[in-house]
């Protein structure tokens, strides 16, 4: 079996993209506008919830919980008390800005085309 240090780093992605496949549809607006920091953090919370995951045959386990911000992924089942997330806090937040393309309102620096 794999461990959930032996993601790919597309792999890690598309564990993100799946924690948090509904999250577009419900932050359209604000995402659009731009997020602050907190603003993305309590969204994420918020979405995230208290705890969730999915797995199955064939597909990579995930397990996600909106304290912390922390998402976990793995080739086989994983233990979220024991094993060390694949995303947490402010990495949480980067990813969520990668994968969603948020800009920060609160960030001076002029974009760079």
């Amino acid at each position: 079996m794999t461990s959930s240090s032996e993601l790919s780093s597309g792999e890690k992605a598309d564990a993100f993209r799946r924690a948090t496949s509904g999250f577009v549809d419900r932050f359209a607006k604000q995402i659009c506008e731009g997020m602050t920091d907190a603003d993305l953090e309590n969204a994420l919370k918020s979405y995230l919830g208290i705890f969730g995951g999915s797995g199955g045959p064939d597909c990579i386990d995930i397990s996600f919980q909106g304290a912390g911000l922390k998402i976990w992924a793995s080739h086989d089942v994983h233990n979220h008390v024991t094993a060390k997330p694949i995303f947490e806090g402010r990495t949480t937040l980067r990813m969520a800005r990668q994968i969603y393309d948020i800009s920060d309102p609160s960030d001076k620096q002029l974009p760079l085309l």
